[in-house]
């Protein structure tokens, strides 16, 4: 299923709750792409956001998100400008996901500056595709191109866990936009992945991302990401992530954590 399909498919009942089924090829093994789980609550929350730009937001992947998922808001504080607002996703077997989100309006400020330059890079035409092999690569991620500009692709031994990809939506009809945007940032594997030399289990904690504009179009959809894995200690790796625009503009940083059993 395309991506705006499933967007599309989102039904809300008089609560004010979401569900959705999620198909097997939007799966990463026994759970759905934690990106895609995260832009679902996000979109559970927006009704609630009062038209406020989302700026940041905090997402635990507590368990498996299968079979029918029910994302649940709730507004915890609103002022004039900002609200913050959980969500509480479930499925057949309890809690799957935690999240809370801070929106904003836009504000008048004497601050205003982007100190976050975006790595030098190829085209995206001119970069090879960080999973050449179709076969072996995850369910999900075969809805989306991805290329490697630097660093190794997984489980190649590389020397260091820093990775530079473009990636964007194979769904030319998908919305420039931050549901759209949480969907495909946590696109890749881990980074610290690419230094393994045989194969692991991996899976996603927390996830922690500021997005830095309210607009979120680029060329022909294309987001550069850089990926740096900057700890992996006692089966747990901490991983800084950064989100450009086409044009070299900044749209988000985030960190993670992440379970390496192996």
């Amino acid at each position: 299923m395309d991506y705006s399909d499933l967007i599309s498919s989102i039904r809300f009942d008089e609560a004010g709750a979401s569900h959705i089924t999620v198909p097997e090829d939007w799966m990463q093994g026994r759970t759905t792409y934690g990106g895609l789980t995260a832009a679902l609550c996000l979109r559970a929350a927006l009704p609630l956001a009062a038209g406020r730009p989302i700026r940041s937001a905090q997402i635990a992947f507590v368990g498996p998100a299968s079979g029918e998922l029910v994302s649940v808001p709730t507004v915890l504080r609103e002022g004039k400008n900002t609200a913050f607002i959980s969500v509480r996703m479930t499925g057949p077997e309890g809690v799957v996901a935690e999240c809370i989100f801070a929106f904003g309006a836009a504000r008048e400020s004497s601050l205003d500056f982007a100190n976050m330059p975006a790595p030098a890079t190829t085209l995206p035409d001119e970069t090879p595709s960080f999973f050449p092999d179709e076969n072996r690569r995850p369910a999900f991620s075969r809805h989306f191109n991805v290329r490697l500009i630097k660093g190794g692709r997984p489980i190649s031994g590389a020397p260091d866990g820093e990775i530079v990809l473009w990636m964007r939506h194979k769904d030319e009809a998908a919305p420039m936009d931050a549901v759209t945007l949480l969907s495909i940032a946590d696109t890749p594997p881990p980074a610290a992945f690419s230094m393994l030399t045989a194969p692991a289990r991996i899976s996603s904690m927390t996830w922690m991302a500021e997005f830095l504009t309210d607009r979120f179009d680029t060329d022909n959809g294309w987001f550069l990401a850089q990926h740096v894995a900057q700890t992996a200690q006692q089966g747990y790796s901490s991983q800084a992530m950064r989100l450009w625009n086409a044009r070299g503009e900044p749209v988000m940083v985030g960190r993670q954590t992440i379970a390496v059993f192996g």
